[in-house]
């Protein structure tokens, strides 16, 4: 009996414990690749509105939060770059060290790319010495600066797009907005949501390693950092998809969807751009707009596109 009551208070104590250290940041693994003293800032702000790290070598500490920008001082958010952190170029070689897995040459394909992944999706572009050949890059060295972006899941942050876009059948979707808006989040949502309700077979092409980084649903199979080209093609003969996912769609990618579409497979995906008419080739149902961080701008269907 006696035995029992310690083991119950044991077992009592040590998930209380955990809640503690949950609520105070220590295990919260996101980031986990920042030098020490970086990670004690960034453990002193709401990791829920931490969007993005800019850290830039001897120059102050700046950060996203909740869509606005700021200082990050050692003991969080400051108003003043006096009283910011400065990151050196030591912690960024330290940073892609860490965040590459202890080998930089094992992520030299991504680093020509100009980012690199995180091991919880984090997207770390990167800036320095670019050495190429032609047209051709090498490979990147002597950097100096670094945009880290924070994946977020927001459940249900879909539900308008997909109710005005989806509720009767499946349909093409290109979201549409400047970097930063939310665009990979609303897709992860979406691709969530299709999995949930419909029950499809998705195919995601996560090019960057980012689109990945949270719940895309039970019926979801995930191929990280080929191109767009390769993944598509090798996904839909291997995979057999009803609906394909991919982020950022650059001109070039327009080929690959096309085929897609021409096969009978729906596509969602995202592009850096503002308005709609700017779109290379009108392949899509339903063009999503964003005007802000995670606001809803304008839903237009297929219809309504001026080609």
């Amino acid at each position: 009996m006696k035995n029992h009551r310690l083991c119950r208070w044991i077992f009592i104590y040590f998930v209380c414990r955990r809640h503690v250290l949950a609520s105070s940041g220590i295990l919260y693994t996101m980031l986990d690749f920042l030098p020490v003293r970086l990670k004690r800032a960034v453990r002193h702000v709401n990791e829920n509105l931490l969007y993005e790290l800019r850290v830039r070598a001897d120059k102050p500490l700046r950060v996203n939060l909740g869509g606005r920008e700021c200082y990050l001082g050692e003991n969080g958010r400051v108003e003043h770059r006096e009283s910011a952190l400065f990151p050196t170029e030591k912690e960024i070689a330290d940073i892609l060290f860490s965040a590459s897995n202890y080998s930089v040459y094992s992520v030299s394909e991504q680093l020509r790319q100009g980012f690199l992944t995180g091991a919880e999706g984090e997207r770390i572009g990167v800036a320095g010495s670019y050495v190429s050949e032609g047209e051709n890059i090498l490979s990147v060295h002597a950097v100096t600066s670094l945009c880290i972006r924070i994946p977020h899941a927001v459940i249900g942050c879909a539900e308008e797009v997909y109710s005005s876009c989806l509720c009767n059948q499946l349909r093409s979707v290109l979201l549409l907005s400047p970097p930063g808006y939310g665009k990979t989040t609303l897709l992860r949502d979406l691709t969530r949501l299709v999995s949930a309700r419909m029950r499809l077979n998705i195919l995601v092409c996560d090019e960057r390693g980012e689109l990945s980084a949270g719940d895309l649903g039970d019926t979801a199979d995930i191929v990280r950092f080929a191109n767009k080209r390769t993944a598509f093609s090798a996904g839909i003969r291997a995979m057999r998809p009803d609906l394909i996912v991919t982020d950022e769609l650059q001109r070039e990618d327009y080929s690959a969807v096309r085929r897609a579409r021409e096969g009978g497979i729906e596509v969602f995906a995202s592009a850096h751009l503002v308005h709609i008419e700017d779109v290379p080739e009108k392949l899509f149902d339903c063009y999503v707009s964003l005007s802000g961080l995670g606001q809803i701008g304008d839903i237009v269907g297929a219809e309504n596109v001026v080609a």
